[in-house]
């Protein structure tokens, strides 16, 4: 990025960001007291054992729609191929918290063997970074910085960003960069890169061996490089775009409603309850609704009348609240 980054564009006001009430859950800033954090920190392991044989299922199961029907199923399909890149990295983000499964051993071979890998993804690596992230978002050692700086920012900046996740631009210039890993002087990171292509092998192996070998570039590797691509900005942004540092937690993480279509495709596995995953980053995804539940009955999170943030690039009204009513209008805000 040229320059210093711009933050804090979108930063809530001042009337939105009152401190909450202390509940029989929560305090003030929205820290569950230790009864209800033993209750929320419980992880479910069988449950999500479900959920990674379920993403293979429904992944497995567009491949066989794309197969069966022919090219009149090949558009819903790709398109749908990026949300089952999104389930896999929503899981993987999971396992790299180790709240995936309660035996660590077994957290980690799923999230980097099962999850991380297939999806690209270097789940150590991603862990080490991530976890610079919570310790201080918008720190000197934030990763992501570039994705989250300069909004709200002008509408043919952000159609320029989606078009060149669209056409696959930012994927393959991602995907180079991970792939120069091979000549890294780096031990593990060499070791980590060659996993990961060995799991795709056998993924391409798997499409060769069924007849079908098309399917592997065109409605795996394709919509990784497009459609996720686009999943993933837009995810992001509305995580922490136009934000800053601060002990508050709602001034460097946005609050969007969830709505079905959403969590659909665009945020699976409770992953659009970001803040309360801010305020306390040990809660599993399954508890992440009822936690954020307690957040707005203490006012911590003030929803107002749905009306839109208030903060610089809110699209604001008289009942206004720190939650966005839906990513629409969030998205809004982040372009004038």
């Amino acid at each position: 990025m040229v320059g210093s980054p711009r933050l804090g564009g979108m930063v809530p006001s001042a009337e939105v960001l009152k401190p909450g009430r202390v509940t029989e859950w929560v305090d003030e800033v929205g820290r569950p007291n230790s009864l209800t954090r033993e209750i929320l920190r419980k992880i479910p392991s069988v449950r999500n054992g479900f959920s990674v044989v379920s993403v293979f299922a429904q992944t497995a199961l567009l491949f066989l729609v794309a197969v069966r029907f022919g090219p009149i199923a090949w558009l819903p399909v790709f398109v749908l191929m990026g949300r089952a890149h999104a389930q896999f990295a929503s899981l993987m983000h999971e396992a790299a918290h180790r709240l995936l499964f309660r035996n660590r051993s077994l957290n980690d071979f799923v999230g980097r063997w099962l999850i991380g890998y297939v999806g690209f993804t270097n789940t150590d690596a991603y862990r080490r970074v991530h976890m610079a992230h919570h310790r201080e978002e918008f720190g000197p050692n934030e990763p992501d910085i570039a994705l989250y700086a300069n909004y709200p920012i002008s509408r043919d900046s952000w159609q320029r960003k989606l078009v060149r996740d669209a056409v696959g631009r930012t994927g393959l210039r991602l995907l180079r960069d991970q792939l120069r890993g091979a000549r890294s002087e780096v031990v593990v990171v060499r070791n980590t890169l060659f996993k990961i292509l060995a799991v795709q092998g056998v993924l391409i192996a798997g499409a060769i061996v069924s007849g079908y070998w098309w399917v592997y570039p065109l409605f795996w590797l394709l919509p990784y490089l497009t459609v996720w691509r686009v999943i993933n900005r837009l995810r992001s942004v509305a995580e922490h775009g136009g934000l800053m540092a601060s002990d508050d937690r709602r001034v460097a993480t946005h609050s969007v409603q969830q709505h079905r279509s959403a969590r659909f495709f665009l945020v699976p596995f409770n992953i659009g309850f970001h803040l309360g995953h801010h305020v306390d980053a040990g809660v599993p995804f399954r508890n992440l609704p009822k936690y954020h539940q307690m957040l707005v009955d203490s006012s911590y999170v003030n929803v107002g009348g749905n009306g839109g943030n208030g903060g610089n690039g809110g699209n604001g009204g008289d009942d206004r609240g720190y939650q966005y009513p839906n990513y629409r209008s969030l998205w809004s805000a982040l372009h004038t």
